[in-house]
């Protein structure tokens, strides 16, 4: 995976973000709110991907700006997306994070680690190349 680049991630909101306690909305789940942040610090997009639909959707959203997280797109691939009877609902993202996930969901901190660990890794790395290469 290339973190030298913006990635498009989609999230789930029911489980992943928040305790799943549908149609009411559940306590943030650790590290939640912290970790997508800094992925949109890192210019990372961020699609919330969802089964909520309606007014049930528009309270997720509320819920996530109040928490200082403003998506780029809500079940879709980006903004102005029509979707028709004909369409597939899945969306383009490069990375998926559901609790749905084979083996559950691995958790804020270990998706922190994933994400922006490696990518921290990777900046320190090329830092530490351009030092050594000066003085080459």
């Amino acid at each position: 995976m290339n973190f030298n680049r913006s990635l498009i991630i989609a999230v789930d909101f029911d489980g992943t973000i928040v305790e799943d306690l549908y149609p009411k909305i559940g306590k943030p789940i650790r590290f939640a709110f912290e970790t997508l942040k800094k992925l949109q610090e890192n210019g990372h997009r961020l699609i919330l991907w969802s089964y909520r639909s309606g007014k049930r959707l528009d309270e997720a959203v509320a819920f996530c700006k109040k928490n200082g997280i403003h998506f780029y797109a809500i079940n879709k691939s980006f903004p102005e997306e029509q979707h028709t009877n004909e369409q597939s609902r899945k969306i383009h993202a490069d990375i998926f994070i559901d609790d749905r996930n084979l083996g559950g969901f691995i958790g804020w901190s270990e998706v922190y680690q994933t994400l922006i660990g490696t990518e921290n890794n990777i900046k320190r790395e090329q830092k530490k190349k351009r030092f050594l290469d000066f003085f080459r």
